[in-house]
């Protein structure tokens, strides 16, 4: 058993990958955070781990289809195709062979909440803000396996924080440090707004704001990809996170829209 620089090998067999160990830490620290706030508002904590298993499969499958149906420039270029993966059925399952996608595992995630909410007779509103600012913690922590991969870098830098990637030979933006940054000062705003205004707050507005200030700061942040335009300047993931931003904004706006009551004055 020898430890290599993306992992733990046994022989000639990669057994662990630390990729895969930081993403399992941050669902860890997102079930912690999750149960922490299931107590704080009285509920029954263990719904978090019965539910846990569920979200990460979903989860996991949504961002390996996310990745696989919205391919960028360099994977196409690389011939990780989404006809590629079609006709290679079996690459689908190879996570080493092109990766993730983050939009993905919070669609399949949200989705399998719902279903298991529902199975459960409880509310999916409740639920998803309880676990909301746990998803950005989780975020903020498994984007640091992109630096274990040297992955998700930016442009070209010469500013100081810039981080050298080897088979690029130069200095590039640290996109995966700064969505981390972002997505921990998120946690603590997501917190922060559950505790502040619980008496304006309905069931589902966190998620709401996450699905507000997410999509909005990782479309800033892929303006500094270098292989993001695709259409119109953008590529497929900003499209997607622009159109959900606006939608989210919307709705949040419509439900706390003048005339209509909060949950603590009715």
């Amino acid at each position: 058993m020898k430890f290599g620089p993306t992992g733990i090998w046994f022989g000639e067999l990669q057994i662990i990958t630390y990729y895969g160990m930081i993403l399992m830490f941050g669902a860890v620290a997102a079930a912690f955070l999750a149960e922490r706030e299931a107590r704080r508002r009285k509920l029954n904590s263990e719904f978090v781990w019965d539910a846990l298993i569920y979200v990460l499969i979903a989860g996991v499958i949504g961002a390996r289809l996310w990745h696989i149906f919205t391919p960028t420039p360099s994977n196409v270029a690389a011939g990780l195709t989404t006809a590629y993966y079609l006709t290679h059925p079996l690459d689908m399952l190879n996570f080493r062979m092109g990766g993730l996608g983050i939009p993905g595992a919070v669609i399949g995630g949200a989705l399998t909440l719902y279903w298991y909410t529902r199975r459960k007779k409880v509310s999916f509103g409740l639920w998803g803000d309880i676990a909301i600012p746990g998803v950005a913690l989780g975020q903020a922590i498994g984007r640091w396996g992109n630096f274990i991969n040297q992955e998700l870098y930016g442009s070209p830098t010469d500013l100081p924080w810039g981080i050298y990637i080897e088979r690029e030979q130069g200095y590039f933006h640290p996109l995966f440090a700064y969505e981390s940054i972002f997505n921990f000062l998120n946690m603590l705003f997501l917190l922060w707004l559950g505790r502040r205004f619980p008496s304006r707050l309905k069931d589902g507005d966190l998620v709401l704001v996450y699905a507000v200030t997410y999509p909005i700061a990782r479309f800033l942040l892929d303006f500094l990809r270098p292989d993001n335009a695709q259409w119109l300047g953008m590529n497929a993931n900003q499209a997607f996170l622009l159109a959900v931003a606006i939608a989210s904004a919307v709705f949040l706006f419509w439900r706390h829209r003048p005339g209509v009551q909060s949950p603590a004055a009715k």
